[in-house]
Formats: structure tokens, C-alpha cells, sequence
């Protein structure tokens, strides 16, 4: 890509095809100039935006040849976007799977940052699960357990098919996006980490979303994939149960999602983790084997998680060590300073988490009972 990224401005269109395979959403990425994007969605309109983070916002358009696509357009020109922007089109044209959202295209100027994408009819999971879709209940049993297997495996392709690896480290529900058959497609990779061969972790900022932090990641900043591992157990959660990862209780008092279900789950009280508006309408050796999963992928310990390839596995129901598991889950407690400043389990706003404090996102007692499994014995 080098220097085609300044080419927002000019009337160039540069073609490359082929960025998809196994029935990914975009079978080829071009430059728009910035033009053809303020035509698509009638001039960046408010009646075309989708939605609005810390990001900037996201308009959906149709191009002049019919196409219907969603225009990610960064609201800040500083050296942390220009960083997120060049990050997430540089993954973006790596990927080649059904289940990641690829690049359809991208726009960069001397003052705009833009990356285009095909746009998804059912907007996200999380539009579903707690959003402006919810008392609809479009999500029944088979569709969420769909949704769950889907995600997971482009996370098998992120961690163990593309090379580099790839470490997310953004996943929740407003990240895994649904097609027009409510097929996952994970998306926005503006914190991925790119892993060089034969490193097992690194050492970074943290980033990422309150609620689906990974412990050691939090607090040391060590990121592997296992983190993703961590997060996609809190996503499968909310799948089942309808919860957000954090929940606001009365008097001010705020609760995981594991801590709701950690004693459930250690009662065998499965039944009780469903999403109520499903009316019982699930299979029960799924839920099972699902909650099972969850409760596997968010073990404060990163070593003691399994990998996504036995993720996949487990939910297929292909694991010949499945039988061995044991369903069990110990939540780990975000700390009350950072539950403190989190304002925004009441909306679909996510809490962004760019340092750690002196504790980490965990109170102190937590961090005090749990080694760092990086650290050197």
C-alpha cells in the first residue's frame, strides 16, 4: 500500500482482487477517493450514520454502481489514529475468511481517514443482544450457537492460519458484525498485534474493552492469544445469557458477567444461565458443551485456556479430550477503580482502556493471588 495512501484527494482508483477466499465477505479492495465516499452517503449525512465511538463514526452508503457499503471515517487526524488507521488496513488486507469483515476499500488524504467495507444488513451482535433489535429476538438458540462457531473460527484462522499471526484484542459483541443471514464476520482490527514467528507473547499498551480484558493482560500488558482466547469466553457467555459483560446493579454496584454466573455454574444450575427471552427454547447438551467452553477460555490463568483450534473443536463437538473437561468457573473481580469510571454499561458504548492503573483494571487482592504467567521462575 506505501504510497497510495495519499491518493485520497486525487480522481486514482487502484484495483487489487483476490483478498477473499472461503467465501469472505469482499472479493477485491480499491482506493476511493474521498469524492465517490461524500456522494455515497450523502455527504457524511446523520440519517446514513450507523453508528459513533471514540473512533470516530460509521456511515452506511451505496456507490455509484450500486454497492452498498459501510464508511468508517476517523474523526481526529493525531498520530494514535493515524496509527489505528494504517494498523486495521494493513490486517484488512491480510485476511481471507468467511467469517472476518475484509476491506473492500480505503481513503487517505492530507486530512481524511477513511476504510470502506461491505455493509452488513444485520448490523452487530450487540444491536442484537442489547440493542435497538433486542425485544425482537431474532437470535434463537441455533442462530447464537451459529454466531459462537462462526466467530471462533475466524479467530482460528487470526491466531494459527495467517502469517503473521494475528492477535485481535478487540473482541465483543459490537466487533462481531451479522450478514443478511445472520452469519458472524469479526471486525474492526485498529488494535490488532501482528506476532512474529516464534513469539509467544509481547509486551504492549493495553487496549481493549471493559469487561472482556483478559487478567494478565490487564495488568502486565502481556498479550498473546490467548487473550483473544479470554474475551471470546465473555462473548460466549453473552451469547447464552443475554447479559452484558458488566452490569449495573442498584445502589451503584457493578457485576461481571462471570461473577453472575460462577455460582450457576458451580450449582449446575445451567438452565438458570439462558437468555430468558429465548423461552427455553435450547438445546441442552449445547448449552452444556458451550458453557463448558466459556468456562474454559476465561481461566485467570493464560496457559491453562485452550487454544482457539480447541475451541472450534469443543464446539463442533470434535475434541476427543472433550470428555476430560470440567465445568468450572473462577471469576476474577475488576478492581473498583476502574468499575468506578466506567460509565457505560447503562448504553452501547463501550469503556476503552488505554493504561492500566497502578493495579491494573483488577483490585489489588486479585493481583496479589495470581502470578504472572510470562514471568520467568
Amino acid at each position: 500500500m506505501g504510497s497510495s495512501l495519499s491518493c485520497c484527494g486525487t480522481e486514482k482508483v487502484e484495483q487489487v482482487d483476490g483478498l477473499s477466499s472461503n467465501g469472505g465477505s469482499s472479493t477485491s479492495w480499491r482506493i476511493f477517493t474521498y469524492k465517490e465516499l461524500h456522494a455515497a452517503t450523502h455527504g457524511f449525512s446523520e440519517d446514513n450514520k450507523l453508528g459513533e465511538g471514540g473512533f470516530g463514526s460509521v456511515y452506511w452508503g451505496k456507490t455509484s454502481d450500486g454497492l452498498q457499503i459501510a464508511v468508517k471515517k476517523l474523526k481526529s487526524m493525531n498520530s494514535k489514529a493515524e496509527m489505528e488507521f494504517a494498523v486495521e488496513v494493513e490486517v484488512l488486507g491480510r485476511v481471507r475468511h468467511k467469517n472476518l469483515l475484509g476491506l473492500r476499500g480505503y481513503c487517505a488524504g492530507s486530512e481524511q481517514r477513511l476504510i470502506v467495507y461491505d455493509y452488513m444488513p444485520n448490523l452487530s451482535l450487540l444491536s442484537h443482544l442489547h440493542g435497538q433489535f433486542a425485544a425482537e429476538v431474532q437470535l434463537d438458540w441455533k442462530r447464537r450457537m451459529r454466531i459462537a462457531l462462526g466467530s471462533a473460527e475466524g479467530l482460528l484462522y487470526l491466531h494459527h492460519e495467517v502469517t503473521p499471526h494475528i492477535i485481535h484484542r478487540d473482541i465483543k459483541a459490537s466487533n462481531v458484525l451479522l450478514d443478511s443471514n445472520f452469519e458472524p464476520l469479526v471486525a474492526d482490527f485498529g488494535f490488532a498485534k501482528l506476532i512474529p514467528e516464534g513469539v509467544s507473547h509481547m509486551t504492549t499498551r493495553v487496549k481493549g474493552t471493559l469487561g472482556y480484558l483478559a487478567p494478565e493482560y490487564a495488568m502486565w500488558g502481556k498479550v498473546s492469544e490467548s487473550c483473544d482466547v479470554y474475551s471470546f469466553g465473555i462473548l460466549l457467555l453473552e451469547l447464552i445469557t443475554g447479559r452484558k459483560p458488566i452490569e449495573k446493579l442498584p445502589g451503584g454496584i457493578k457485576r461481571t458477567i462471570t461473577e453472575w454466573a460462577e455460582p450457576l455454574i458451580a450449582k449446575s444450575k445451567f438452565k438458570d444461565l439462558v437468555d430468558p427471552k429465548l423461552r427455553e427454547n435450547f438445546d441442552e447438551n449445547q448449552l452444556k458443551q458451550a458453557i463448558n467452553v466459556a468456562a474454559l477460555c476465561v481461566q485467570g490463568e493464560a496457559d491453562k485456556r485452550p487454544t482457539m483450534k480447541e475451541v472450534v473443536n469443543l464446539l463442533r463437538g470434535t475434541d476427543p479430550k472433550a470428555s476430560m473437561k470440567q465445568m468450572r468457573l473462577k471469576s476474577v473481580k475488576y478492581g473498583d477503580d476502574l468499575l468506578d469510571v466506567d460509565q457505560n454499561t447503562d448504553d452501547e458504548k463501550d469503556k476503552t482502556v488505554d493504561e492500566s492503573s497502578a493495579y491494573g483494571v483488577f483490585d489489588a487482592l486479585s493481583m496479589q493471588k495470581m502470578r504472572d504467567p510470562y514471568r520467568r521462575r
